[in-house]
């Protein structure tokens, strides 16, 4: 046999395309080639190949050596072709028995001696290979976050050497089974209950838990806003499995670790306030995934949010409203889910204090203009982080009745259901369309909530943020409607804007 096929898989964002290995060995000077838009790291693995044939005891071919990887026009990178290449040799040389490789799928980077080094991407490869009912070989570091995937066979190798045995039925590979953690193996080291006061900011974020709706929280140093923030995980459920599923590929593309204790429990990103956009969307030559998709069914926060360029903070406007982010290059398009959940934190003013007479109304405006209408019009609420009354320091007896996480966090599971069940989907996600629908009003209460919106001067896009928040509000108070202390609710989570009001009134005089 002087051709040999093999079946593998690039890795594009996401995806991952079949990429057919052929290695065809014929007469002429001995030589080494491999063709079909390898990137640096794939031209390397001759070397690897070659060492790794040469201490498993094979003979490296003196011969003239051509490897294709199909299709021509796809970028290939990384060491994960080094194994089908080798596998390619072998069967050409005829130093390997023929098997059914139409319907087997191999991946990974060898060492020197010949054993498997992991590779990036194996979930998206696993997903890809239970679509075409193919088996898929892959380094043991890989197997058992590939098993999670379902409809799919995992061959877990160590070793090249394991291959012989293996296609002889001399010492069968046992294909791993499938074993998803069904629950988070995670423990919080920090607790809602931590939090001392501020029961109008932990409202908040228990709303904002429940629907997932985008948070501003708003106040002075000090007041417990960045503790807040880092909180709301606390109260957040565990992802359901096919949300796992899709944030685990997420992370395997990104070379993060993934655990029985992390599978389930949703990403918290905090990138710090000099982050290029680049960061967070992502980019490249061979476009890497960015905080926003790496937050990805879980929580992007952002503290000090003014300090952020302003040209950073507006590349969220997009993915904010459609949940994805599409990262075009001259070679490639690259597109990646980024449904997130935006927690933002943030002083009103450069001194933290918006009137304490150390900033002239302009220089705060100034500060303040460093955030765009439209990004904030895509946060649904804007809570206001006070100090803390004079003498509440005093009140020790107070921490014995503040609510734990998982109280908070039992809660926000229940009203969460009552959404899935009426609309599976949270309250934050309704469509303009869907709000007709769930989001209904009595004739009075519409008429005051239009008149409050119209007197206040929101956009549609506010109305109906507005609308969203009421609608959870009712939902855990176990209403079937909006009722009108639900909707007083919803506009009371305007901060920013009493704020912006006062500054204006003052600018005026």
């Amino acid at each position: 046999m002087a051709i040999a096929k093999i079946y593998s898989r690039a890795r594009i964002g996401l995806d991952a395309p079949t990429v057919i290995v052929e290695v065809h060995i014929g007469n002429g000077l001995p030589a080494f080639n491999i063709v079909g838009l390898p990137e640096t790291t794939v031209k390397e693995s001759k070397d690897r190949v070659r060492s790794a044939l040469i201490n498993c005891g094979y003979d490296f071919p003196g011969r003239r050596i051509t490897v294709n990887l199909a299709p021509a026009d796809l970028p290939k990178e990384g060491g994960r072709f080094d194994l089908p290449i080798a596998i390619g040799i072998l069967l050409a040389s005829e130093q390997l028995p023929l098997f059914d490789t139409e319907r087997m799928e191999f991946a990974g980077e060898l060492s020197l001696s010949g054993e498997l080094r992991p590779i990036l991407g194996e979930i998206s490869m696993a997903m890809a290979c239970a679509a075409c009912g193919r088996d898929l070989f892959l380094p043991i570091a890989n197997s058992a976050q590939a098993s999670w995937v379902n409809g799919v066979k995992i061959f877990p190798l160590t070793h090249l050497k394991q291959l012989f045995p293996h296609t002889q039925g001399i010492h069968p590979i046992p294909a791993l089974t499938l074993s998803r953690p069904q629950v988070s193996g995670a423990q919080h080291k920090i607790d809602l209950s931590d939090i001392i006061g501020q029961d109008s900011a932990k409202r908040g974020l228990e709303i904002a838990a429940a629907g997932g709706h985008n948070l501003l929280l708003l106040g002075p140093p000090g007041t417990g806003k960045t503790m807040l923030a880092s909180r709301l995980a606390t109260l957040l459920p565990d992802m359901e499995q096919s949300e796992a599923l899709q944030t685990a590929a997420i992370r395997s593309i990104s070379g993060q670790e993934i655990t029985n204790d992390n599978w389930l429990l949703r990403p918290f990103r905090a990138p710090h306030h000099n982050a290029s956009s680049a960061a967070l969307v992502g980019g490249g030559s061979q476009p890497l995934p960015g905080e926003i998709t790496l937050a990805h069914n879980g929580i992007l926060f952002l503290d000090e949010l003014p300090e952020y360029d302003r040209k950073v903070l507006d590349v969220l406007r997009e993915p904010l409203e459609s949940g994805q982010v599409t990262i075009s290059r001259v070679k490639q398009k690259t597109t990646y889910p980024a449904k997130f959940q935006l927690i933002a934190a943030m002083n009103p003013s450069p001194t933290g204090f918006y009137n304490d007479k150390r900033s002239t109304p302009e220089q705060v405006m100034r500060y303040l203009n460093r955030l765009s209408g439209p990004l904030l019009e895509r946060i649904d609420m804007q809570v206001e982080v006070p100090l803390l009354p004079k003498g509440y320091w005093r009140m020790q007896q107070y921490q014995q009745f503040a609510d734990s996480s998982e109280t908070v966090r039992s809660r926000v599971i229940a009203c969460r259901k009552r959404q899935i069940q009426r609309q599976g989907k949270a309250n934050h996600r309704l469509t303009a369309a869907e709000l007709n629908q769930f989001c209904s009003l009595l004739d009075d209460d519409r008429e005051f909530f239009e008149l409050a919106v119209e007197k206040l001067g929101f956009s549609t896009r506010v109305h109906h943020n507005l609308l969203k928040i009421a609608r959870t509000i009712a939902d855990m108070a176990n209403s079937e409607i909006i009722e009108k202390q639900h909707l007083i609710e919803a506009l009371s989570y305007r901060a920013m804007d009493r704020i912006l009001t006062y500054l204006a009134n003052n600018l005026q005089r």
